[in-house]
């Protein structure tokens, strides 16, 4: 099998991360989310872009799940992320991140759940010459090899 130069799966999960996007445009018109909707949110903390208040940060060093369900606030929707407010204890905390730094996102209420791999930026790849492996990077199939694809009936509730 030829070498993949294009990147179908890095054009394939910012595809996907559109649909988180749209989804949040949507939570974020005047009349909020529509009937049961609601969303679960699972991000990277510290991810490149992630503003998160430093007691938040604290008790989740990796990764934090939020909820934008009934009571958030000021969901700002960029091309490149979103902010929102969540309380937290009662108390009013600020959350920032780019759509890069989502790991998973989940609405319950009809089933549907997406899974990113982390997101790599132009720094971050290594060029054609470079065979330097990045900590925690899956090697890329040799050559005569398949790479994986993964259905996304696999994510859906049976």
């Amino acid at each position: 099998m030829a070498k993949d130069l294009m990147r179908y799966d890095l054009m394939a999960q910012e595809a996907l991360r559109g649909v988180v996007r749209q989804a949040l445009l949507r939570a974020a018109m005047p009349q909020g989310l529509p009937g049961p909707h609601h969303f679960y949110i699972t991000f990277r903390t510290r991810a490149p872009g992630v503003d998160l208040d430093p007691s938040l940060l604290e008790k989740y060093p990796d990764e934090m799940t939020i909820v934008l369900e009934h009571q958030f606030w000021d969901l700002e929707v960029t091309d490149t992320g979103f902010e929102v407010t969540l309380k937290f204890g009662g108390v009013p905390k600020y959350i920032k991140m780019p759509y890069s730094a989502v790991s998973r996102f989940h609405d319950p209420s009809v089933g549907f759940h997406l899974q990113f791999e982390p997101s790599l930026t132009a720094s971050d790849e290594t060029s054609e010459g470079d065979s330097a492996a990045k900590p925690g990077a899956k090697p890329a199939p040799a050559d005569g090899e398949a790479g994986q694809v993964v259905s996304l009936d696999s994510f859906r509730k049976k």
